[in-house]
């Protein structure tokens, strides 16, 4: 059932505290091979739907985040990247006398306009890109002093990159999941990586929005009524701590791991902690896999 698929050169927009970019290629190969439209609710980086075009997964893309400012700089990034990168460059210049004075200025800036540019040049700066939000929604994260964010040159290389691979075949928008979700079809694929447990209703937000539990296993109820195809990244195990429970066994979800590596929280306190994800495939997809491939086995691969 699982693809091997070899390694080619991805490129990414930004840097993405959470994005699936290190084992994108691994999910990608729980991928049946007929996607016609790949939708990410919850897109963040969108590092699947970058992949997956990369690779040749699918033909079509739905970026969506509740995020709005996000997703605006998703619009810039595949239909403006010129203009993007522009702007970029002349922030990442402008910085250089006093890189931290300038970075608490856009961030003030940001937080009244809600500028796609600078929140390209925040995410560049920020810690880890790690994001949090207030508890009334402001952009509140530290810049890394250490680094000046990403260069300009390497900068519109991934952003260029990026476009090619979604321009003219990508649709963004910023509405609550369950909206995308109903546009889906039986040819179609839906990853989702929604806020994990324990992130989202805590002092400082690491997502605008957040997402209780319950009411993702409703919408999953629903989604396999109407026999949708989808892979979910949801919870996991970093060294001995399980994060948040385990999606109920009433939605029959086929239950795998990847090994993501060393987590990036790990190495922020110094520890040598190796993060465990856990990845759920529909009964829908199953069938549509177990339908060109042989059973699937629950592993760790």
């Amino acid at each position: 059932m699982k693809l091997v698929i070899k390694a080619i050169n991805v490129p990414h927009p930004f840097p993405y505290q959470g994005s699936k970019r290190g084992i994108a290629k691994s999910i990608l190969s729980y991928f049946p091979s007929d996607v016609h439209c790949l939708m990410e609710p919850f897109c963040g980086a969108s590092a699947v739907s970058i992949a997956a075009a990369a690779y040749g997964f699918a033909e079509q893309f739905i970026l969506n985040d509740l995020n709005k400012p996000l997703m605006d700089l998703w619009s810039e990034i595949i239909e403006r990247p010129s203009v993007l990168c522009d702007e970029y460059e002349k922030q990442w210049i402008e910085q250089q006398p006093d890189p931290k004075t300038y970075f608490f200025k856009v961030r003030n800036e940001f937080n009244k306009t809600h500028n796609p540019y600078q929140l390209l040049y925040l995410l560049a700066r920020i810690v880890k890109g790690s994001v949090r939000y207030s508890s009334d929604g402001q952009f509140n994260q530290s810049a890394d002093n250490r680094r000046f964010g990403m260069k300009p040159n390497t900068m519109r290389q991934n952003i260029f990159g990026v476009s090619a691979l979604l321009s003219k075949k990508t649709i963004i928008s910023a509405v609550d999941f369950r909206q995308v979700v109903k546009k889906a079809n039986k040819n179609d694929l839906i990853y989702m990586d929604p806020p994990y447990q324990g992130t989202s209703f805590t002092r400082d937000h690491r997502y605008l929005n957040g997402l209780y539990y319950e009411d993702f296993v409703d919408a999953l109820s629903y989604m396999n009524e109407l026999n949708l195809s989808y892979i979910i990244s949801y919870d996991g195990i970093t060294g001995e701590k399980a994060h948040g429970k385990l999606l109920p066994d009433s939605l029959h979800l086929k239950h795998l791991y990847i090994h993501a590596g060393r987590s990036s929280q790990a190495t922020l306190l110094g520890n040598d902690h190796e993060t465990i994800e856990s990845l759920y495939l529909s009964p829908s997809l199953v069938c549509r896999l177990e339908s060109k491939k042989p059973s699937i086995k629950q592993h760790v691969h």
